[in-house]
């Protein structure tokens, strides 16, 4: 495909998206119905796509719409593009530009939906123009190690071998932010093997922080796919490592990667007893990793989030159940907002004196990579 053809392509998906169809979706739709784009092709369509609705209301600004086309000319005029060198209507580029394509001013436009931004602005305070600012801006791809299986320099070869490139960070011993080749790490001996998994800076960061020592009994209420359950497993010998989800299937993958991984993990529908660590990294608005997936952003809404946060508070007196005396609870999202945040852990420590907080961190892209906040509270 040309680049004007990846871009006519890209139009077409958001005009999808901009109906309220998930990205993912639009895309995998795409991708069916276009066998004859390579791998190649479906990557830079994507990436196209993700970078406009990073910034979806800048570049309509830009482009003169909020349409798919407005957005790829708004994109290329960002850039510093001259919007008339790819949109030549010959071939299968996009319609030369008209009248309606005339360019705004995206001034003052953060790219944060209008209703969220006092939230945004009294959450993140002095620092709330730079991290949306930093939202605009693809994510990195970090790697954990898996200490079980390998160390840091030992990983970064393996990956070397599978033509991958990543450096270790000094903050963690388990981290590595990949620098070229990412789309390659499914394929690769060091991910096949269980040395690596994908896994965010920030809640690496968060887990590191996680009280454990050898035989605890440790709860993931919220297991997911099993990210943070992995996390922790190579940290102390001798844990009981138990996950659980109120949607089983997310966990469907987690025996195959806590086998890769030399990890047992036992997957439950209904936890028992107690715990002597719960971590609970709720559902939450996402808000802290909107830069991998841009769409969630435009399509929350206000009532949305408070469900969310009624969720929120459920989960956290249900997980508190499972704490153990003298046990540890941690409260964890992938969120900026402190009404999923600190205002949440305030209201639980309010109604629970029986629990209190021992430390309260949280992290952005300007200091870490997502958005990620985490609170420990003890038990007794």
């Amino acid at each position: 495909m040309t680049p004007a053809a990846r871009i006519s392509a890209a139009i077409g998906i958001l005009d999808h998206v901009l109906a309220g169809l998930p990205a993912e979706q639009a895309l995998l739709r795409w991708s069916r119905s276009s066998r004859f784009a390579g791998s190649g092709d479906r990557a830079a369509v994507r990436d196209l796509v993700f970078d406009a609705l990073r910034c979806r209301d800048s570049h309509a600004a830009l482009g003169g719409a909020l349409s798919g086309r407005g957005l790829m000319i708004g994109g290329l005029r960002a850039a510093g593009r001259d919007p008339a060198e790819l949109f030549t209507g010959q071939g299968h580029a996009p319609a030369p530009l008209g009248p309606d394509d005339r360019p705004g001013t995206a001034e003052g436009i953060a790219d944060i939906p209008a209703w969220i931004q006092p939230l945004w602005d009294a959450s993140l305070g002095d620092r709330a123009s730079a991290v949306a600012d930093r939202m605009r801006q693809r994510a990195p791809v970090w790697l954990r190690v898996n200490p079980i299986k390998a160390d840091a320099a030992t990983a970064v070869d393996a990956l070397a071998q599978d033509g991958i490139a990543a450096e270790a960070d000094a903050r963690l011993p388990t981290a590595l932010r990949v620098t070229a080749h990412e789309r390659r790490l499914s394929q690769g001996r060091a991910y096949r093997d269980g040395l690596v998994e994908l896994q965010d800076l920030s809640p690496q960061l968060a887990c590191a922080a996680l009280p454990l020592v050898a035989g605890m009994r440790v709860l993931d209420y919220c297991a997911g796919g099993g990210g943070k359950t992995l996390a922790v497993a190579g940290r102390a010998p001798g844990l009981t490592l138990v996950a659980h989800d109120a949607d089983p299937a997310r966990m469907r993958d987690l025996p195959q990667r806590a086998e890769r991984a030399g990890v047992s993990v036992q997957v439950t529908a209904a936890p028992r007893g107690v715990f002597d660590l719960v971590i609970a990294d709720v559902p939450c608005s996402g808000s802290g990793t909107w830069r991998r997936t841009p769409d969630s952003k435009w399509r929350l809404t206000s009532q949305g989030l408070r469900d969310l946060a009624a969720v929120q508070a459920q989960i956290l007196r249900r997980a508190a159940d499972l704490v153990g005396p003298g046990g540890h609870l941690a409260y964890m999202t992938c969120s900026v907002l402190d009404g999923e945040n600190g205002a949440q852990v305030d209201q639980f420590l309010a109604e629970n004196p029986g629990f209190r907080q021992v430390s309260r961190q949280s992290w952005t892209p300007l200091e870490a990579s997502d958005g990620f906040f985490l609170s420990l509270m003890a038990r007794g």
